[in-house]
This record gives structure tokens, sequence and C-alpha cells, in this order.
């Protein structure tokens, strides 16, 4: 199992210097820009708690791949599997928790902690065979895919929502909102094969507008039910509500294009930056996305003309 965490560790290394990055300068950029962004955010918003454990279970979450989980499996006996899985998630989980120890908030830390072991104890694929349902259509693979992946998180932030509720806790129901939000940015990290762009058989500026209104529509049958009830609850805080929302839908149509700006490779350090920048400062969302879309029309192009 160690040697995992070093061949881990060594992919690690190699996409470093891909970036054209040494390891030791990338690993001392990356502790910075945590501890930086981790600063701003709790001294920009109120609601940095929440945000803060929502990121860091989209991060377990991506972990949680079934494909990926399936080769562990196979490689390892299944309590070397999941003592694997609960490092792993620790791992991710770590700097958040010690950043929110130094905060001095006893409860989201530990919080944060059980889901994440509980998350490497369980395993949602059955000897059943048994295929989650979902409310989307087998052709946008991003959503069909990636809700298999998370729905537990969709659960939690319902849940989360009905005690937001019954508590009386408005900043409680801002969280499950951003948490369903922040959910499908992970479905477009990776890049699909270049096969499943070729056949739509369109123009490259269609096949991002369809990408685009297709994100749109399933994120909202996915927000909306609770931005519905939170907005009929507190009526007051309807600005705050669709400020949240509309902010999410800018940043997923900047994921999606930043996903194919770079394709057919992941999205590489210099989206990763821009994309940072704009978290800093969202109205650059408004030059981010425009420059996103022409970058992505000419990487696509030569598949689909």
């Amino acid at each position: 199992m160690i040697g995992y965490f070093i061949l881990q560790y060594r992919m690690t290394n190699r996409k470093l210097n891909d970036f054209g990055i040494g390891p030791v300068i990338g690993y001392v950029l990356l502790t910075a820009g945590f501890i930086g962004l981790s600063v701003f955010l709790f001294y920009k918003t109120a609601f940095a708690e929440y945000i803060y454990i929502t990121v860091a279970l989209a991060f377990v979450s991506n972990l949680s791949e079934i494909k990926r989980n399936d080769f562990l499996k196979a490689c390892f006996s299944d309590k070397k599997f999941k003592l694997l899985r609960i490092s792993e998630n620790l791992v991710v989980t770590i700097p958040f928790v010690c950043f929110l120890f130094f905060k001095q908030l006893l409860l989201s830390p530990v919080i944060l902690i059980g889901i994440s072991v509980l998350l490497g104890l369980t395993s949602f694929k059955t000897t059943l065979h048994f295929t989650v349902p979902t409310p989307f259509f087998k052709r946008p693979f991003e959503f069909s895919v990636g809700f298999r992946n998370t729905f537990y998180l969709f659960i939690i932030s319902y849940l989360l929502t009905f005690f937001a509720l019954f508590y009386d806790n408005f900043n409680l129901g801002v969280f499950a909102l951003l948490l369903v939000i922040v959910i499908p940015f992970s479905y477009y990290v990776r890049p699909e094969n270049d096969y499943f762009v070729w056949i739509f058989n369109s123009s490259s500026k269609q096949f991002l507008f369809h990408k685009i209104k297709t994100g749109l529509f399933f994120s909202s049958m996915l927000s909306l039910p609770i931005a519905l009830v939170l907005g009929s609850s507190y009526p007051a805080n309807v600005e705050v509500i669709f400020l949240s929302i509309s902010l999410g839908y800018f940043f997923l149509i900047t994921m999606i294009l930043a996903k194919y700006a770079s394709y057919p490779y992941e999205i590489g350090l210099p989206e990763v930056i821009i994309i940072v920048a704009s978290v800093f400062f969202p109205p650059l969302l408004l030059a981010i996305i425009p420059y996103f879309f022409i970058k992505s029309t000419k990487r696509l192009t030569r598949i689909l003309g």
C-alpha cells in the first residue's frame, strides 16, 4: 500500500514537471496558494466555513470514481482497499481540517473527517450490479456518469436543506445550495475521448453551446429545488440565493469552456490560474468566458471542422 502512495507522489512530480515547474517549487506554490485562498475566503465572506467544506468534499468525491475504485479492488484485498481509500480521503482533507482548527472551528473539521472516513468505508457498486438511476439522458454523459459517482453528496445536500429549515438556519441552507452548485464542476475536469466529440457532427460553436445549455439545464434541475425552498422560507434573502445560483452558472460555463480550451489534454496550469483569479475577482468572468470560448473553438475545429 505504501508503494501506491509513492507512485502517486512520483506521478504528481511528473505532472508538475510537465507544467514546467519543479516539484519543490510546485509544492511551495501549492501550499502558499492554498493558505492564501483560505485566508482570503474567510476574510471575504461569512459563508467561508460552508464553502470550505464544500470544496473539500468536492475533492474527495473525485476519488470515489467507480472505475478507479474497481481497479484498486482488483489490486488490493478488501481490508487494504478500505484502508487505502480512508487514507486517501484523509490526505485530501487534512489541509482543510488543519486550517479549520487554526480558525478555532471545532465542529466542521470533525464532520469533514467523519464524512471522509465514511466515504472511504462505503462502496456503492454491489455484486447485484445495481445502477443508480439518474434524471438525465444518456447523451450528456458528464451528468449521467458524474451523478452516479457523487449522488451521495446530493442526498447530503437535501438532508442539510431539511435541517436548515427545521432549525431555522439560513446559512446551512446556503451551504447546501452551494454544495449542489459546485459538485457538477468536477464533471468537466477530465477530457473525454475525441470520438465522443466527433459524433456530434456539428460546428465547434454549436457543440459548445450544446454543452453549455445541457450543463445549465441539468445543473438547474439539481439546484433549483433547494433554491425555491429557501426562497419561499426566507424571502428577505432572495438576493443572496439568486447571486449564489448566478455565480454558479457563470463558473460552470467557465469550467466547461476551460475543459475544451485545453482539449484533448486535461485543464492546464494557465487555465487553473485564470479560474483561481476569477474566484478572487468574479467580474473577470466577463472577459474569461469569451477568451475560453474562442480558444475552445480553435481546439475543437480540428475534430468538428
